[in-house]
């Protein structure tokens, strides 16, 4: 057994063959506590407050917070599901002298009659809160 680091600084055991060797020293937190109920929850606050849309069988998320997209991708791989690719959209303004970037990640779920598709029909929008034309 290794010892391996977390960000959080807790140790945990870990056997020295399922582990890379560059990930040997720091392993993520949301990989070792991330749960597919709590996966689910987060999914559903970015539905409710519009950074979440269903197009078609792709789930398009968008933000401008780089740490957000970490993790959106770390619940999509919780759920079974794969980030398709993350893209840099477009300059946005935050009040008169401040620009960020705004990111667009698309992804997949496998299963195709997800509970989150459902939850999207029922309390989704079909524009992001960052979409231009109203």
């Amino acid at each position: 057994m290794v010892p391996c680091s977390l960000k959080s600084g807790k140790v945990l055991p870990m056997k020295l063959e399922s582990l890379n060797k560059e990930r040997l020293t720091t392993l993520d937190v949301s990989e070792v506590t991330m749960l597919p109920p709590e996966a689910q929850k987060k999914m559903q606050g970015w539905i409710r407050s519009r950074h979440l849309i269903c197009s078609g069988s792709f789930f398009i998320f968008e933000t401008v917070d780089y740490g957000t997209i970490e993790r959106f991708s770390d619940c999509i791989s919780v759920l079974g599901g794969a980030v398709i690719s993350v893209d840099p959209v477009d300059k946005v303004w935050m009040g008169n002298h401040r620009q960020v970037l705004l990111y667009r990640v698309r992804a997949s779920l496998l299963t195709p009659g997800h509970e989150l598709k459902q939850y999207w029909i029922k309390y989704g929008n079909f524009r992001t809160r960052f979409d231009c034309n109203p």
